[in-house]
């Protein structure tokens, strides 16, 4: 007899013990940390450390002129700005995050979000 052949017949018996006894087939569960042991994740969570997204994109609102976008980030939180921040890359001297003025964030995402919308304005013909 060869060792899967072995390991087959192994299988088919604890199976049908399990079948028959509810309490081995308890402990089968909890040693082999089956599925139905274990809680189902119903949503992907993000992790601890990451922030929410972004509520929306403020270059989109950038090409449509300063005063659009002004109005957009008044309506936001400073916890929403800096999530804005954090999703598009506007602080790479990690200093926005510790700003607690909303005035200066909004300034800052402003600037930013005109750069970027304007960037390669020179290479379209208009």
């Amino acid at each position: 007899m060869t060792i899967r052949s072995k390991l087959v017949n192994l299988a088919k018996a604890i199976d049908a013990q399990a079948k028959k006894d509810p309490e081995f087939a308890r402990v089968l569960d909890d040693i082999l940390g089956s599925p139905s042991s274990k809680k189902a994740k119903t949503s992907v969570s993000r992790p601890r450390n990451r922030r929410a997204p972004s509520v929306f994109n403020p270059i989109e609102f950038a090409r449509d002129g300063d005063m659009e976008l002004r109005k957009k980030l008044s309506e936001l939180s400073i916890e929403q700005l800096k999530d804005m921040v954090a999703e598009h890359g506007m602080d790479p001297g990690k200093l926005v995050m510790k700003w607690k003025s909303t005035e200066k964030i909004v300034d800052r995402i402003v600037d930013i979000s005109l750069s970027r919308a304007q960037k390669g304005d020179a290479f379209r013909r208009g």
